[in-house]
């Protein structure tokens, strides 16, 4: 969370200075104007690459996350049925307690029975979901917030249903897209771990106790392995290190976003990346914006959702356009990321009024684009993948094996 410096000054006229946390400038100048205090100063602290902060955050939440991991598709499944049973005019408090008793799984069953009780406590049923960030995101109590605001509760959980399966489907068409060529990348590195540790030094000795004399490329194969041998330990430190290194450099904001930008440069796959972001970013302001969620705060909330900085940038200085007399179309085309339909569609839907609708079709253009790069990538990829294995595994046997034939020649000859 930003941490800000502040100076202020009261009523009588006297001074104060401090630090304050707060997710983005607005609410921190709403919390220190909420005493009738005048604001003299207010910058937030450069923590670009600070990585001790962000570092426990990180832990903490994640700490959270695993104590309720749930999966998606039961969040979706009650906030379906919530919907259903909230416009059929049962009360909050009876369609939760139901589903509550009828929820298999442990840790959801739980969290819903403690909301269940906050309800039944005098709480609304957005407050009850805040208490519990690690399975109920900002996002999904905010759209809450404003269904109750509105009084259309039920159509929001119904459409906030709707957006949890995209955002499932998505997700999972991108590591299935993903699962197989790390599996290969793995495998490969077993292979020639194996080769360099066990195989290679096997037929080494061999050749020794012939005495045979190895071809050039042999030999170095050979030096290699004795080398990954002797310094196997100290490679395996040096990789979990630099790994380590490369995590902790990413939780700092200047780190993260030199390391998401990379991502989004990557052939292929960052183009996957960014089809999933865009398609995120579209189908979040869309159902935003259609619960009514003024579009300041909209643009906050997406800011933390898409989980890549440089977008995460991008909509901060979108936002601030939009503070400045910007129009959303403007906004967007002056952070120089977002592309040209998305940029054509919204401002379609700036002049038509109907901003959601068109941010909704966008969201479907982009789902589409996920689905064709992931079949795309299925078809080629994964024959390029193993025909590269394939050849350097290949291309190390034949290698090993050159003094055999070398040996199986010059016996030909004696004979």
């Amino acid at each position: 969370m930003p941490a800000y410096t502040y100076l202020i000054k009261d009523e009588a006229g006297g001074r104060s200075e401090g630090e304050i946390k707060a997710d983005n400038l607005d609410l921190a100048m709403k919390k220190l104007s909420a005493d009738n205090q005048v604001i003299v100063k207010l910058e937030e602290i450069d923590a670009s690459w600070d990585f001790i902060g962000p570092f426990i955050d990180e832990i903490n939440l994640s700490i959270e996350r695993f104590k309720n991991r749930i999966p998606l598709s039961n969040l979706v499944f009650f906030t379906r049925q919530l919907a259903t049973m909230y416009s059929a005019g049962l009360t909050l408090e009876r369609a939760i307690q139901g589903l509550a008793s009828e929820e298999r799984h442990p840790k959801l069953k739980k969290v819903l029975t403690n909301v269940g009780e906050n309800i039944r406590k005098g709480l609304s049923l957005s407050e009850a979901l805040q208490r519990h960030p690690g399975v109920f995101s900002t996002l999904f109590v905010s759209l809450t917030k404003a269904g109750e605001v509105s009084g259309n509760l039920d159509e929001i959980l119904d459409e906030l249903a709707t957006y949890l399966e995209n955002l499932d489907d998505v997700r999972r068409k991108v590591r299935s897209a993903m699962t197989y060529p790390i599996f290969m990348v793995v495998f490969l590195f077993a292979m020639m771990s194996a080769m360099f540790m066990w195989i290679i030094p096997m037929f080494s000795d061999v050749y020794v106790q012939l005495g045979a004399n190895l071809p050039a490329a042999t030999r170095k194969l050979v030096s290699l392995s004795e080398w990954i041998s002797i310094n196997f330990s100290t490679v395996v430190v040096s990789l979990f290190v630099f790994v380590s290194g490369l995590w902790l450099v990413s939780k700092t904001r200047r780190g993260g976003y030199f390391l998401d930008s990379i991502k989004l440069k990557t052939p292929v796959f960052g183009s996957l990346l960014n089809q999933s972001i865009l398609n995120k970013f579209s189908k979040t302001a869309g159902i935003l914006l259609n619960a009514g969620v003024p579009v300041i705060e909209s643009m906050n909330l997406i800011g933390k959702i898409v989980s890549n900085r440089v977008y995460e940038v991008a909509i901060g200085d979108a936002t601030e356009y939009i503070r400045n007399g910007f129009n959303i179309t403007s906004a967007l085309r002056r952070t120089e990321i977002f592309p040209p339909i998305l940029l054509q569609l919204t401002a379609t839907g700036e002049e038509t009024g109907e901003l959601d609708t068109l941010l909704d079709r966008t969201a479907d253009y982009y789902y589409k684009q996920v689905n064709a790069l992931v079949e795309r990538m299925t078809t080629l990829i994964e024959p390029i993948l193993i025909l590269l294995v394939g050849i350097i595994i290949a291309v190390m046997v034949v290698i090993t094996y050159l003094p055999v034939f070398y040996l199986g020649a010059a016996l030909q000859s004696g004979l």
